[in-house]
């Protein structure tokens, strides 16, 4: 993982393969982290959840695979796979897994 704001352009490869979904867990990995942009994906089984919660900075929300609820400012939404969520700083949101699921989180920034 880069953790420098001049990093060289880089490719992160086999990232479902090194972070399979779990059994009734919750899995996460930081793949990026620059000054520009740190990319985390993360794994859901059916039925896990992340409760309501804000980030600081901006947020882009991609579904890999799988089906959630995602609820953003008190409404819920049905996302699938290629789904973009776009959360301004402060927007509270959370989601429950329908289904095994991967997905791709960006902080915008520092």
């Amino acid at each position: 993982m880069s953790t420098s704001p001049s990093s060289p352009s880089q490719v992160v490869a086999g990232v479902h393969g090194d972070l399979p979904i779990p059994h009734r867990a919750t899995t996460s990995r930081a793949l990026l982290d620059t000054d520009a942009a740190r990319v985390v994906v993360f794994a859901f089984d059916t039925g896990e959840r992340l409760t309501e919660h804000t980030a600081a900075r901006p947020v882009v929300v991609q579904l890999l695979e799988g089906r959630v609820r995602f609820e953003l400012a008190g409404a819920d939404h049905e996302l699938t796979a290629g789904d973009v969520v776009y959360l301004a700083p402060g927007a509270p949101h959370g989601l429950e897994a329908l289904e095994p699921t991967r997905l791709s989180l960006v902080l915008i920034g520092r």
